[in-house]
């Protein structure tokens, strides 16, 4: 017996020793404008699998995004972090941030081109599963995830953390391909009680695949751990990184993409 548990603890050892997530930074364009990429995959992974795009917040392309990007790939999927607002731009001000999503959401046929466009260089990519493609997103991601979901895109699931709860567009029983999992803090500052209300209502209404996760005590950001630094620079009390919050969240998010990808 002691020499099976032994044969076991070397296999395992062996498969981490082997486990090698590939990074790289890569360039796409949409309609003249030059868009940042990030991917990552498990090389000692053999065949086809699952492909996640990674939405980032409102900053813009960072280094949160690229780390969940990392992340999934060490769980065992092909991640790309898609750039939003054009050539990697970031926003060194909640000012410029919020000018920045406004803009993509002032324009969204752009914006969704823009997304569509990061889906097709994803599902191409030589380790991908193109039938099995899902999204996640921060707050800003969020809600772009939700809305790409809510208007037919080819997903499978949607993850959308401290996010907004976008209505539009309208949904019905078979416009909406996606499943959804919404996560948030109970004291997310930035998140009405009714806006909860009429959203959960609508994915009722149109029959959709829905889980809401309300976080007790837990702010806006809680998966970012800059959250606190951005909190006391821009004096914003609404954020806090929660390691708990994050922890809990990601391993439902890893739970619901096993159901939905089966």
């Amino acid at each position: 017996m002691k020499k099976i548990f032994a044969v076991i603890a070397l296999l395992s050892f062996v498969t981490l020793a082997n486990a090698e997530v590939k990074t790289e930074e890569i360039e796409y364009s949409h309609n003249g404008t030059m868009l940042m990429g990030y991917i990552a995959y498990d090389d000692s992974k053999s065949g086809k699998r699952p492909g996640i795009l990674v939405v980032h917040e409102w900053w813009g392309h960072n280094d949160h995004a690229r780390n969940r990007t990392k992340m999934l790939a060490e769980a065992g999927y092909t991640a790309l972090a898609l750039d939003m607002y054009g050539s990697g731009k970031l926003a060194n001000h909640p000012k410029k941030a919020g000018e920045f999503m406004n803009d993509a959401f002032s324009n969204w046929p752009d914006s969704q081109a823009r997304y569509n466009k990061a889906m097709e260089v994803l599902k191409e990519h030589k380790t991908v599963d193109a039938k099995r493609i899902g999204s996640i997103g921060f707050c800003f991601g969020g809600a772009v995830s939700i809305k790409m979901a809510r208007d037919g895109a080819d997903l499978k699931g949607v993850v959308a953390f401290h996010s907004a709860l976008p209505i539009e567009p309208k949904i019905t029983k078979n416009s909406m391909k996606s499943a959804v999992l919404i996560i948030n803090g109970s004291e997310d500052g930035f998140l009405k009680p009714e806006s909860v209300a009429s959203f959960s209502q609508d994915m009722f209404k149109a029959n959709i695949d829905f889980t809401y996760m309300n976080l007790k005590g837990v702010k806006h950001s809680f998966t970012n751990p800059q959250a606190d630094e951005f909190s006391k620079k821009f004096n914003i009390a609404a954020l806090e990184y929660n390691k708990k919050a994050d922890e809990q969240a990601w391993e439902a998010m890893l739970k619901f993409f096993k159901r939905v990808f089966e």
